[in-house]
């Protein structure tokens, strides 16, 4: 019986997605599903599948709703104890499932692991080893291009990366699943902290790997569209999270860490986007939809906010080193 189903949200992703699916095919054991859940392609992706690949499940949108909504309906179709988030644009090796699957086996508060993603464009430079977050209000991912050879060991990180991880199905549901409102960027920091807060770890496992396109291909790594959505999330995250208290302690850490992203934006012609982006999230993050979504305190939690704020303050040190 399948223990893990692999979750690929598409959209117009044709060009890759044939990879992705061969590659998977090629991964052993094969006792794992396959979903594709597609945000409203016309490329031609629908038609691919059902020509091609009669044995993935599709599910369909009939508009491009996000990647935050798009692998939620493949959770929800999903009856595994684990889900396994996938992009389009990525190869995967053929024990990726496998090392995942026992990866997360190892230990019954571990909520995600993240896989060591690697460039395709040059697999010896590391794409992601899993994400972290700091008190300057900064995601990051971990070893972007940097020696995929000095990232072999497994450890613990702040959140797994969405687009290759493995995820405790019943921990999503409890905890409400990916937030739709990010639309897409942080939604995978995001999930990883409101596990974190339950008590749950996040961890990263270097003998699951892939190749991922990214922006590696594209050039796109700044652009207008994901600025709007990545400065927005940034604010959300922070109104959704964390307790006053712990707002007001990290008050001057995110003011010195906004301003200087709005210094690095604005010599790339984005400043003004920045900001705009800023002030929308907050608008976001205190409107009724997210005072609704914010985590609510608990004294039980109590423990788990310590050990979140510690790491804050060290991924600074981290961010920099």
């Amino acid at each position: 019986m399948a223990k893990t189903t692999v979750v690929i949200p598409n959209y117009n992703g044709m060009k890759y997605l044939k990879d992705c699916l061969d590659s998977l095919k090629l991964c052993q054991p094969q006792d794992f599903k396959v979903v594709v859940s597609d945000d409203g392609s016309t490329d031609g992706s629908i038609e691919l599948l059902r020509n091609e690949y009669q044995w993935v499940r599709l599910l369909t949108s009939e508009k491009n709703t996000g990647f935050a909504a798009a692998v939620n309906r493949g959770i929800k179709a999903s009856e595994t104890d684990y889900c396994l988030l996938l992009n389009n644009d990525t190869r995967v090796e053929p024990d990726f499932v496998a090392a995942l699957q026992r990866a997360i086996e190892a230990d019954e508060k571990i909520f995600s692991v993240s896989a060591k993603m690697v460039r395709m464009d040059d697999p010896d430079k590391i794409d992601g080893a899993g994400d972290y977050y700091c008190a300057l209000g900064w995601a990051f991912a971990c070893g972007t291009d940097k020696k995929a050879s000095d990232y072999n060991k497994p450890r613990e990180i702040f959140s797994a990366c969405g687009g290759a991880s493995i995820y405790r199905r019943d921990v999503l549901i409890d905890i409400g699943l990916f937030d739709e409102e990010h639309f897409a960027y942080l939604e995978d920091v995001d999930v990883g902290y409101r596990a974190r807060i339950k008590g749950y770890i996040n961890m990263y496992e270097p003998s699951a790997v892939c190749l991922h396109a990214g922006s590696g291909f594209s050039g796109s790594r700044y652009n207008e569209f994901k600025l709007n959505f990545s400065s927005r999330n940034n604010i959300y995250i922070i109104c959704k999270n964390m307790p006053l208290l712990q707002q007001l302690i990290n008050l001057p850490f995110l003011m010195a860490g906004f301003f200087l992203k709005f210094l690095f934006f604005t010599k790339k012609g984005f400043g003004f986007k920045y900001l705009k982006g800023l002030f929308r999230g907050l608008k976001l993050g205190y409107s009724r939809i997210g005072r609704v979504k914010k985590v609510r305190f608990s004294f039980k939690n109590l423990p788990s906010y310590i050990k979140i704020q510690l790491e804050l303050w060290a991924n600074i040190i981290r961010f920099f080193a």
